[in-house]
C-alpha cells in the first residue's frame, strides 16, 4: 500500500510506522521564542498517544517548559514522501521504572548514568497529528504537474490526514482521514 493510501486508511498505524524508521524531529514549545531544536524520541508501540525523550536540564528546551507546556514535534520520512506534526502537552517525568525502561546505549553517552542529576526524561502526551504523504513515485508526479498545466485541477500527489488522540483508539473520529 502506498504512502498517500496508508495516510487515508491507517494515518495512526502509519504515524507510529514512520517514528520508528526515523530517529529525530524538530521540538517546539508553543509560545516560546526560541527555535525549533532537533530531538530524538521514542515511540513505544504500546503506548501510542505517547513520545519519550531525553534530554538536559541545563538545555533552553527544559528551562521552557518548566512544570510542562504545549509543544509540537514535526518529523519528515526518511524518503521524503511523508511529514507529520504531532501537538501534545510536554512534562517531565521522574518516574524511575520510565526511566529505566527507555534507557539505551546511546542515551548513556550523553549522561553520566540513570542518576546524572543533569538527565531529565520528557512525556509528550499527544492531542493529535497532521500527517502529509505523497507519492514518492516520479511519474505519476510529473505526469499530475504537466495535466494540470492544462486544466483548473491541481496536481493530486498527495493527501493530508488528522489523527485525534483525543478520542478513544478505533473510533471513526480518531481515525478520521481528511483528503485535500
Amino acid at each position: 500500500m502506498g504512502q498517500t493510501k496508508r495516510a487515508k486508511e491507517q494515518p495512526e498505524q502509519q504515524l507510529f510506522e514512520q517514528l520508528e524508521r526515523v530517529r529525530a524531529g524538530m521540538m517546539g514549545i508553543e509560545g516560546s521564542h526560541s527555535h525549533m531544536q532537533p530531538m530524538g524520541h521514542i515511540a513505544d508501540a504500546d503506548d501510542a498517544a505517547r513520545l519519550w525523550f531525553f534530554t538536559s536540564r541545563s538545555s533552553d528546551l527544559f528551562r521552557e517548559i518548566g512544570e510542562g507546556k504545549h509543544a509540537h514535534f514535526c518529523v519528515v520520512g526518511r524518503d521524503q514522501d511523508y511529514h507529520a506534526c504531532l501537538m501534545g502537552h510536554l512534562a517531565e517525568n521522574r518516574d524511575p521504572t520510565k526511566i529505566d525502561l527507555y534507557w539505551s546505549d546511546i542515551v548513556a553517552s550523553w549522561f553520566k548514568g540513570k542518576n546524572d542529576p543533569d538527565m531529565a526524561l520528557l512525556e509528550f502526551d499527544l492531542l493529535d497529528a497532521a500527517i502529509w504523504a505523497s507519492t514518492k513515485n516520479p511519474i505519476r508526479f510529473a505526469w499530475e504537474v504537466q495535466t494540470s498545466k492544462n486544466s483548473s485541477k491541481e496536481p493530486d500527489v498527495g493527501t493530508r490526514a488528522h489523527v485525534d488522540f483525543t478520542q478513544p483508539k478505533g473510533s471513526a473520529a480518531r481515525e478520521e482521514a481528511k483528503r485535500h
